[in-house]
């Protein structure tokens, strides 16, 4: 029996690359790193396409809007984890989190996956190259901090700390890989893409970020797994 819950996100944004190598406990099924679904929908998802064969009954939602963000359905934010603590971070996850093995995503200071960072950059210039690509609903302002637990634990950082202006508008994977492009860049020695792997689970998208790729290719190199997602999608809401 599985009690259903809203997707404080919403659920229909969908967005990044369908999972195309093996599973793992990180990725557990080919859906895309923002799939606009809500708990219940996943199971029976998982239920018929891993031919898992339980007898699930999932107790639906009532009164829940596709397109509402969790403060506009009036139920409190309780953390799923100790590193989320808001909708802020939540929202950002998706893109941020990808990130997270490869420098600070600031695990251990009071913001985590809201800023990013690591002792190499120069917080002042990552800041104004981000900002002139431009990206929807999202502005950069440099920062420096000390992370107390996960990568670069209690080492001084340069970074930057993301401003979420328009969250309709932001796509929040393109963030994650706009940062590891323009690190990778920046500092080809020092920023490691290949630690995004096992949270990616994408090679060509991998691929496409360290050949610095514009993003527009890079979409282009999951959009028929995407579209094939989204029909099968369908099937569960």
């Amino acid at each position: 029996v599985v009690l259903d819950r809203e997707n404080p996100i919403n659920g229909l944004t969908i967005g990044g690359p369908v999972l195309t190598e093996k599973t793992s406990f990180v990725g557990f099924h080919p859906i895309p790193l923002s799939y606009g679904m809500t708990i219940g929908e996943l199971a029976r998802m998982f239920n018929v396409e891993r031919k898992t064969k339980a007898n699930l009954i999932v107790i639906e939602l009532e009164d829940w809007r596709r397109d509402a963000w969790l403060e506009e359905t009036g139920l409190p934010w309780t953390n799923p984890s100790p590193n989320m603590r808001n909708l802020k971070q939540a929202i950002l996850y998706p893109g941020i989190g990808l990130l997270e093995s490869a420098l600070s995503v600031g695990r251990g200071t009071d913001t985590p996956f809201e800023l990013v960072g690591a002792p190499y950059i120069d917080d002042v210039k990552l800041a104004e190259e981000l900002n002139r690509a431009g990206l929807p609903g999202v502005g950069f302002v440099p920062i420096r901090f000390t992370p107390t637990a996960s990568v670069h634990k209690g080492q001084p950082c340069g970074g930057v700390y993301i401003m979420l202006n328009d969250r309709e508008r932001c796509n929040v994977v393109d963030v994650g890989l706009q940062i590891a492009r323009t690190l990778y860049r920046r500092y080809p020695k020092e920023f490691n893409p290949d630690k995004m792997k096992n949270l990616l689970l994408h090679g060509a998208t991998l691929a496409a970020v360290k050949a610095d790729l514009p993003l527009d290719e890079i979409r282009a190199t999951w959009r028929m797994d995407r579209v094939d997602f989204e029909q099968r999608r369908e099937r569960y809401l």
